[in-house]
């Protein structure tokens, strides 16, 4: 015997042997080889679509998210104009109030003015009237001490109350 040639029995009985184990690996194994292999298939098939989906999710998120913050900017930027603009208008409202408030007093001040003006002025009169009357009574009762010299006094008083 030759281990080199092999004979046909051998031969004979290695493809009885293969046959049987490949009637046997079909028949138990291959439809479960086969079927786990789909499964991975389409597992892998699955995931990568969702995959897909998902990175699309993430592409259409953050687009919406830049396009959120997009309006968001605009919207701050309205919002400060109107904040500004709201400032400018309250300190210019501030100094036209002020101006009119300043101007109000400055009107009262003149009116203050002019009312203890016209007062000191009346004041002055009536005590230049009141001097008067004392220096005129001081000069009468001097020069019509006389009774002759009343009663002429008296008669031209009549006269230009008359005239008037």
């Amino acid at each position: 015997m030759d281990l080199i040639t092999p004979s046909s029995g051998l031969i004979f009985w290695q493809l009885f042997g293969f046959l049987g184990l490949l009637f046997i690996l079909i028949k138990f194994a291959w439809k479960p080889m086969l079927a786990a292999l789909e499964e991975r298939e389409t597992s892998i098939e699955n995931s990568l679509k969702a995959a897909e989906q998902a990175r699309n999710e993430m592409a259409s998120l953050k687009a919406e998210n830049e396009k959120l913050l997009q309006e968001a900017r605009l919207e701050r930027d309205i919002i400060l104009k109107k904040a500004q603009d709201a400032s400018v208008k309250m300190i210019e409202d501030a100094k036209n109030e002020a101006s009119k408030v300043a101007a109000q007093q400055i009107e009262n001040a003149k009116a203050v003015i002019e009312t203890e003006k016209k007062a000191a002025l009346a004041e002055v009169k009536n005590q230049v009237a009141i001097l008067t009357l004392e220096v005129t009574e001081k000069l009468l009762r001097k020069n019509l001490s006389s009774d002759k010299a009343q009663k002429e006094l008296i008669d031209e008083f009549v006269k230009d109350v008359k005239l008037n």
